[in-house]
Parts: C-alpha cells; sequence; structure tokens
C-alpha cells in the first residue's frame, strides 16, 4: 500500500536541526537508521556496476580490492557483498522495534499480530511475484528467496518481540543459534556424515532437496532455504536488541554508540572464532555468518548513529535517505524496470564509444543518477510503499 503519511518507525528522543525541507517526516525519526538502510540498498541497485566500470578505468590495487569485496565469497568466508542481506534483515529487528511497540500501545496486542501477518504474507507474495510470478512454468516458481526470507524473518521476530520480554528474546536468539549449530553438526545427512558443511553433502541442503518444492536457486538446494531460516531469524532478533538499545531513554547518546560499537566488535570476535569449528559460509546462514554479519552491522549503525544523529553531519547522508525511505519499491523497480538499458538510452552507442574506457562507468553512472531521481521524487512527495 503506498502512503503520503508518516512511516511508521519512530524514535523517542528529537533530532534537532533537520529542516523539513531536508528531512520532510517526524522530527522523531532515526534518520541514521533510515540512512544505513539506504546506504544498504544503494550496493545492490547501482554501486556494483559503479565499481565495475571504475575496473575498466582503472587497475590499481584499491579498485581491483573494492571488486573483490563486491563479490559473494564462493562458499566459506566473507567479503562485503555477503554483508549486504544479512544487514538489511538486522535493519528489519532495529525498526521494528519502534514501530511494533508504538502499534502496541495505540492498538494493542492483537492489532499487532495482525498486522505482523499481514505484512509477512505480503512481503512473501511481493518475493515470489520478484522471482517471475507465474508467467514461469509452475515448477520453476521460486518459493524461498530474498524478499521471503525478510518476510520469515519479521514474521517470527515480530512474534516473538510481542510475546516475549528481552529474556525471552535472547532465549530465543540463544537457542536458535546454537540449535541450528547442533543440527548442521550432530545430526548425520543419510547417505553422507554429520558435520560435513561441504556444498550438497551438510543437512541444509540435503533437508531442501528432499522437502523444498518447486524451484531451488542452486540445482538441488537454495541458499535461502528452509532450515537456514532459523538462523535468519536470530539475525532479525539480535537487531531488535539493537533497536531497544537505541530506543532507551535510560542511555545517553553517547553510552549508546558505545554500547552498540562494543557489541559489534564482540560478535565479530565471536562469529570469526566460531567459524573455527563452524565455518562462515552465507549460503548456509551459519550461526558464525550471523554473528559476524551482525557484528558488522552493529559497528555501522553505530557509526551510522554517531555521525548523523549526535555530530549533526547529516547532508551527505541525503541520498541514502531518500533510498532509504523507499527500500522495498526501489528493489522492485529494478527488477520491473531495466534501469541500465535506460541509462543507454542517454549515453549508449556512439556516444559510448566515444568515451572509450569510460563508456561503462558512464552508463554506471547514469544509472545510478536515475535510481537516486526516482527515489528523491517519491521521498519529497511524501510516498512511501508501505505493506
Amino acid at each position: 500500500m503506498v502512503s503520503n503519511r508518516d512511516s511508521e518507525m519512530s524514535d523517542t528522543s528529537v533530532v534537532p536541526g533537520i529542516s523539513t525541507e531536508e528531512y520532510p517526516v517526524k522530527r522523531s525519526r532515526l534518520m541514521s537508521l533510515d540512512a544505513l538502510r539506504g546506504f544498504d540498498m544503494f550496493w545492490i541497485v547501482g554501486a556494483e556496476l559503479l565499481v565495475e566500470g571504475l575496473r575498466k578505468v582503472s587497475d590499481n590495487p584499491l579498485v581491483r580490492g573494492l571488486e573483490r569485496q563486491l563479490q559473494h565469497v564462493e562458499w566459506a568466508g566473507f567479503h562485503f557483498e555477503d554483508l549486504i542481506f544479512p544487514m538489511f534483515v538486522f535493519i528489519v529487528g532495529v525498526s521494528l522495534v519502534f514501530s511494533l511497540t508504538r502499534t502496541i500501545e495505540e492498538k494493542g496486542r492483537a492489532h499487532a499480530v495482525v498486522r505482523i501477518l499481514r505484512r509477512s504474507l505480503l512481503l512473501f507474495l511481493l518475493g515470489i511475484f520478484y522471482y517471475g510470478g507465474f508467467d514461469t512454468p509452475f515448477a520453476e516458481i521460486r518459493l524461498l528467496g530474498v524478499l521471503q526470507r525478510i518476510a520469515l524473518a519479521y514474521l517470527f521476530t515480530g512474534l516473538i518481540f510481542v510475546f516475549f520480554r528481552q529474556r525471552g528474546w535472547i532465549a530465543w536468539c540463544v537457542a536458535l543459534l546454537v540449535g541450528y549449530w547442533a543440527l548442521m553438526t550432530f545430526v548425520p545427512v543419510p547417505g553422507g556424515a554429520a558435520g560435513d558443511f561441504a556444498p550438497g553433502q551438510n543437512l541444509a541442503n540435503w533437508i531442501d532437496k528432499q522437502y523444498l518444492p518447486l524451484r531451488k536457486w542452486d540445482g538441488d538446494y537454495d541458499p535461502e532455504g528452509l532450515l537456514s531460516t532459523l538462523p535468519a531469524i536470530a539475525n532479525c532478533l539480535l537487531g531488535v536488541f539493537a533497536g531497544a538499545l537505541l530506543r532507551s531513554t535510560k542511555l545517553n547518546q553517547w553510552r549508546k554508540v558505545a554500547l552498540l560499537a562494543g557489541a559489534g566488535v564482540v560478535l565479530v570476535g565471536m562469529g570469526w572464532l566460531w567459524n573455527l569449528q563452524f565455518p562462515v559460509i552465507k549460503k548456509l546462514w551459519t550461526s558464525s555468518f550471523v554473528l559476524v554479519a551482525c557484528g558488522y552491522s552493529s559497528l555501522l549503525l553505530a557509526g551510522f548513529y554517531l555521525v548523523i544523529d549526535i555530530w549533526g553531519r547529516r547532508r551527505w547522508a541525503t541520498p541514502f535517505v531518500w533510498i532509504g525511505m523507499n527500500p522495498i519499491t526501489i528493489y522492485m523497480l529494478h527488477n520491473l524496470i531495466d534501469v541500465e538499458q535506460i541509462a543507454k538510452r542517454f549515453v549508449g552507442g556512439d556516444l559510448n564509444r566515444y568515451f572509450g574506457d569510460f563508456g561503462q562507468l558512464a552508463i554506471a553512472l547514469v544509472g545510478l543518477l536515475i535510481t537516486v531521481g526516482i527515489a528523491r521524487f517519491l521521498y519529497q512527495r511524501r510516498i512511501f510503499l508501505r505493506l
């Protein structure tokens, strides 16, 4: 549903110094959270092509390193590209603290549950639509994908948030991470062995092969598969802890930054330590991967909160805020519209050949400007997609 009203994620503290022109939504919003969400989406909607264009212009080590970081690790390990999706799930957890708390306070727990169920269902259906909907043969429909994983993580995390207090959140988070590790480590795969994390040889992949119907992204199994949904919920729950911290009125802003940064360092350290036995693997969403990804996400959130909401350095983040206020809209637009082809209408053909080595970079820049321009148009007219 498209709405001209303010979004429902709000902070209890006032963010000073934001003019209506710069940030035409409630001043009680956490601008840093919107900016971080937009920063995350920025790498999905054009920044990767931008780096590819730079790579054709320059072969220096910095550009090569950046290009490498924008490629998924083939199996075990971690690049920046592997952070983008789990950080979005983490941000979903942060955001729902503000939105669901207000819903419970104003309309009650039952209304919050209905809202969670409705949003999850709509997002799940949107995910099926994203991968082709019913335009493809029935057997090619992808039941589990990126948006579906977000929907399921939001569904179960939202219900845990509504029906349990902080100790319950901790219990669920630990149970999901440790339980997933135990299943993957000690339950033998038929025809294989317990504790084998190799592609196609592990329990999560075996369950997908046996029980996940229709299309699977990697042939017999899916990186957003059935069993790996469990740690994805824990991923979202870790965002809830960050959201509760930011919403707290008992802590000052500097204390919040310190706790977010400290938690980030601890989570990253714990994740890489766990990696010695349970490898960091995005395609399995291993428990160690969740800790590493959420640790880096917490560090980035601390940095954005410090610079934007405490220091008041906001103008540089404006394009990120535009994107971050309509992330699903922008994500779907890139699925339905070939932005790169539109960009070629402006800088393609003979003009692009005239640019020489800068041709691909020009296309990437124009494509990114188109995306940011659409986000700005929606933002300035206060049009926000709400599920």
